[in-house]
């Protein structure tokens, strides 16, 4: 293999090991602490300036700027944040991006150490514990060790290119004509999905020489440029909300962008007058066009959201009722009769949510489609967001004066909307996940399992109509009915699975987990009828119709010594 051969295959395998590094970083990060960072920039979003804050570092420990715009992209798809909010948050992303950037470029000084360090407490820590955060620590220690060690190799790879005079000669074409070196920087940062490979190869050759700042500043408006194109060709298929963001998110940093080509002649002499050597000066240049672009369109993001509404409306009878909550009027509050009718609005609305997340699981379940799947995850987000706000909006109420009448009716509510968010918890995490295992293992149920199925999935529909029509009433009889269709589905649920099990469905091998399979879902049933069923328990115990057990009776009043390997009837 000649020089030249070898240069650009170390080249291609330092940027490779970056990639994988930042990948396995992202990927460790958001299993771990995906759900508390959500909640981290949810929780931080009172102004554009908190916002701001919170997006730069919260993506300042995620360490991927597309990373984030996709996380925020799905809460406004969910309706838990707004276009101005969200692009807020987005601003403050490029900068935590941009700092992410300039140290790890930065610090190759110490990585001939760092890195080897920490790929072996990283593997240390990943294959001893096998508890669930601990295990994913290690995955972001080795992780971040390749990003390190990617960073050595670059370094050495381009270390040939600083004698190679023809390399000299084309590169410093390129950056003498700034509009190539802004196209080529952009599309490589797309084709890669991470500006941080790209600043990379940048910093490696202005150390070794074979690009000077002038031509490196034109490579970096298009790297910019280019870090906006991946989060947008990512939500293309995703509701109009969700799309707004990560094309505000580019216009804001295509504008200064193109600008700054437009203008470069004139920004160079003043850049390189900065007392840095070319890499720091390159990165802070780099720094300095995400601090400034944030900084000037931050107070702009309510005229920007606007513009994404109407570049990107919502579709013409399309429009989702149930993508937000309208109806919890905080005026309301010092009215409790008022406020609750509100809140129970809401929550009806909210059942409807989860009975089209369950329609979608089962439509999933029907056809084998794993792109209907993803739907549910949206879907999920919302649940959450609803139950966060009618949480909130009902702790507000509870500051009021409320009569003992006004007090049950609160605390049934707020007992329902916390059944319904599990009851969506238990689509999302565990149905779906059985549904995607019988699509990808090709298993298919036999035609009187599949009529099984179907008559529970009935029963848990017509529940969910009932929960909200004695939730809306409170009426009694309608809740003694709810609470009886537990019994009447556990019957049917035994029924289905002792014919299951009398056709031999157990079986081994390919057998053995087709009937596992079947059986977990049926399972996941169960639990989110008894969760919808639960609306009509408050209604009854208030009636003190409801016993403190469900033990027999003869059995409290004789008891008897249990053996070792019986087990209670759950309640």
């Amino acid at each position: 293999m000649n020089q030249s051969t070898a240069v650009i295959v170390n080249l291609l395998g330092g940027v490779a090991l970056l990639l994988w590094g930042v990948r396995m970083v992202r990927t460790g990060v958001m299993r771990a602490w995906g759900d508390a960072l959500r909640n981290f920039i949810e929780h931080r979003l009172g102004n554009r300036l908190s916002a701001f804050t919170a997006g730069g570092v919260a993506t300042a420990i995620l360490g991927s700027g597309t990373a984030m715009t996709l996380i925020v992209a799905g809460l406004a798809a969910s309706g838990a944040i707004s276009t101005a909010l969200g692009l807020g948050v987005l601003l403050g992303a490029d900068v935590g991006s941009a700092i992410v950037s300039a140290i790890f470029a930065s610090g190759s000084s110490f990585t001939l150490w760092v890195s080897p360090l920490l790929l072996f407490v990283g593997y240390v820590v990943h294959s001893s514990s096998a508890e669930f955060r601990p295990h994913n620590v290690g995955r972001i220690l080795i992780g971040l060790g390749l990003m390190l060690m990617s960073l050595t190799l670059i370094k050495q790879a381009s270390a040939p290119l600083s004698t190679a005079t023809l390399f000299h000669e084309v590169l410093a074409a390129v950056g003498n004509a700034p509009l190539l070196a802004f196209l080529i920087g952009a599309a490589l940062t797309w084709l890669m999905h991470s500006s941080l490979a790209v600043i990379l190869l940048i910093a490696a050759f202005l150390a070794n020489g074979s690009l000077d700042v002038a031509g490196a500043l034109s490579f970096i408006l298009g790297i910019n440029f280019g870090g906006g194109l991946p989060a947008v060709s990512s939500t293309l298929a995703l509701p109009p909300a969700a799309r707004r963001l990560p094309l505000a998110n580019l216009l804001c940093r295509g504008l200064v962008a193109i600008i700054g080509i437009a203008m470069i002649e004139q920004i160079t002499p003043f850049v390189a007058m900065l007392p840095l050597p070319p890499v720091e000066t390159a990165l802070g240049f780099h720094a300095g066009f995400n601090v400034i672009t944030g900084l000037f369109f931050l107070p702009l993001t309510g005229l920007i959201a606007l513009l994404m509404t109407r570049l990107i409306p919502d579709r013409e009878g399309e429009e989702d009722r149930l993508a937000n909550p309208r109806y919890l009027d905080h005026r309301s509050l010092k009215t409790p009769a008022v406020a609750l009718s509100n809140a129970l609005l809401e929550t009806v609305r909210m059942t409807e949510l989860l009975e089209r997340m369950f329609d979608t699981a089962l439509a999933a379940l029907r056809t084998g489609s794993l792109e209907t799947l993803k739907q549910l995850k949206v879907m999920d987000e919302r649940l959450n967001a609803y139950q966060t706000l009618l949480q909130a909006y009902l702790g507000e109420l509870a500051q009021e004066h409320l009569t003992p009448e006004e007090s049950r009716r609160a605390l049934e509510l707020t007992l329902y909307i916390s059944n319904i968010e599990h009851a969506g918890d238990v689509i999302q995490l565990n149905l779906a996940d059985r549904v995607q295992s019988k699509a990808r293992e090709n298993i298919s149920f036999s035609l009187e399992e599949q009529a099984s199925f179907d008559n529970l999935c009935l029963i848990i529909h017509d529940n969910l109509r009932l929960a909200t029509g004695v939730l809306s009433s409170g009426d009694l009889e309608g809740a003694k009915r709810l609470i009886s269709q537990k019994d009447a589905f556990r019957e049917l649920q035994n029924e289905v699975l002792d014919a299951h099990f009398k056709q031999g469905a157990g079986g081994k091998g390919p057998a053995l987990r087709r009937s596992a399979l079947y059986v977990d879902m049926i399972r996941d049933l169960n639990r989110i009828n008894a969760l919808v069923v639960a609306a009509g328990y408050p209604i009854a115990d208030a009636a003190g119709l409801l016993r403190g057990s469900r033990l027999r009776a003869d059995a409290q009043s004789n008891p008897q010594p249990i053996p070792a390997t019986d087990t209670a009837e759950s309640a």
